[in-house]
């Protein structure tokens, strides 16, 4: 049976981003399983309402269960099951509504530098607006809020380990993809049943979006049984797509 794996984006990003990761995978799995790409690896990049090829859609009334339901109708509709879901960074939040809802449809969740508020928070209160490591209650950011725009905001968290082609491709994409506005205002979070899961976590070390020691926290909150490590920004699907291929795909053969 083929390996199914799901990707799903973060904030203000679309299924564009997983391009270079997903060609990596399937490069990486017709080399193990010669001339038998199809059977070895099923990918499928989600769109949250709003991003990627859903940037039309009207999003207004969509909450965070909202969301949940539709992409796990997507995925019931195209026949998949025992999926393992691979988010990025703000999926997580949306991985753990999933898996709430239809636990059974997911094998494994892989969060890649994921983040989830504590119970009775807004992702924007998680964040809150002091810089990393002046408030241990908040993420934080690498550069102020109230004295930097969102340009160089963007650059410092996503694009530190990029070169100029690269974060000039990524810039390009940028300012078209948004969850719809009900999902910053959802605080009902749940972690708890992700224990019967099989998760892992995979820690950017260069991160300067979510610094190494809140990706930990984080990597607690979403109960997961694994943790794994790249030596990449958090942008790692698009800065180092072969290194991350590798680990996942060594990581799911039991390697």
């Amino acid at each position: 049976m083929a390996t199914q794996c799901v990707f799903m984006h973060g904030g203000g990003q679309g299924s564009w981003v997983w391009a270079p990761l997903i060609s990596a995978l399937k490069n990486r799995a017709r080399g193990a399983i010669k001339g038998a790409i199809t059977d070895a690896i099923t990918t499928v990049a989600l769109d949250v309402p709003g991003c990627g090829t859903k940037r039309d859609r009207k999003t207004d009334d969509l909450t965070l269960p909202d969301v949940a339901d539709e992409l796990i109708t997507e995925l019931e509709n195209q026949g998949l099951s025992q999926v393992i879901l691979v988010g990025h960074s703000q999926a997580g939040q949306l991985m753990a509504q999933m898996a709430l809802r239809k636990p059974g449809l997911f094998s494994q969740l892989v969060f890649i530098a994921c983040s989830i508020p504590l119970p009775g928070q807004t992702v924007m209160q998680m964040l809150g607006t002091s810089l990393h490591g002046e408030n241990d209650a908040e993420v934080g950011w690498p550069l102020s809020p109230a004295e930097s725009d969102i340009t160089s905001r963007y650059q410092a968290m996503f694009c530190n380990d990029m070169s100029d082609q690269q974060s000039k491709a990524f810039f390009q994409q940028l300012g078209y993809d948004n969850w719809p506005a009900k999902t910053y205002a959802f605080t009902d979070w749940q972690t708890e049943h992700l224990a019967s899961i099989p998760s892992t976590f995979v820690l950017c070390r260069q991160d300067q979006s979510l610094p190494l020691n809140w990706q930990k926290i984080f990597a607690n909150r979403f109960k997961a049984n694994t943790t794994l490590s790249i030596d990449a920004g958090h942008q790692a699907m698009l800065t180092q797509p072969e290194s991350l291929a590798k680990l996942l795909w060594l990581h799911w053969q039991g390697r």
